[in-house]
């Protein structure tokens, strides 16, 4: 099994809740896919460097992993050169989605990167456990409804309307929040 795991670069600590998420993952022995960006990527880094644990696989957009605190394998997403900004991290994101069967999202409410991640999970039908800053509470999602519900509980327009543009660009049409 691999989990791909993110979250914000505005949250660089994982509470004990997430922590033990992640302990059971490790203690399953999945492969965790995790991104090379500061916060919650690098967090996680962090704890899997504590617990020695090596099932690590590390994405990095053209090879040049930002973060690797453990040495684990690095796996290059080529980009192209005209890629930019918020699109250039998304492609390697979307890599890892491909690759994952499951996802835990760390979100916050606000991160368009860690709504993008949840909704091409969701578009891929995988599941994708959200721990939910703002409430403090996890949830499992399965489909863009649920996705829609979880941004119910959100007052960040924003991030909503972000959520209405994805999928608008995957062609999927949808009612407004």
């Amino acid at each position: 099994m691999k989990v791909f795991i993110a979250g914000p670069r505005a949250i660089s600590k994982l509470n004990s809740e997430a922590l033990k998420r992640i302990d059971n993952i490790i203690n399953e022995q999945f492969t965790i896919l995790v991104g090379d960006a500061a916060g919650v990527d690098k967090a996680v880094q962090n704890h899997c460097s504590e617990k020695q644990y090596r099932n690590v696989k590390v994405y990095a957009s053209n090879g040049k992993a930002r973060n690797n605190i453990g040495q684990w394998e690095v796996i290059s997403i080529q980009i192209e050169n005209h890629i930019k900004g918020f699109d250039f991290y998304a492609a390697k994101d979307l890599a890892m989605a491909n690759e994952a069967d499951y996802g835990f999202m760390v979100w916050n409410g606000k991160s368009k990167g860690t709504l993008n991640n949840i909704i091409n999970l969701t578009l891929l039908n995988k599941k994708v456990l959200v721990y939910y800053t703002p409430d403090k509470e996890f949830y499992v999602l399965k489909s863009i409804d649920d996705v829609k519900e979880l941004l119910g509980k959100n007052d960040d327009v924003t991030a909503k309307q972000f959520f209405i543009d994805q999928l608008s660009k995957n062609n999927n049409i949808t009612l407004p929040l």
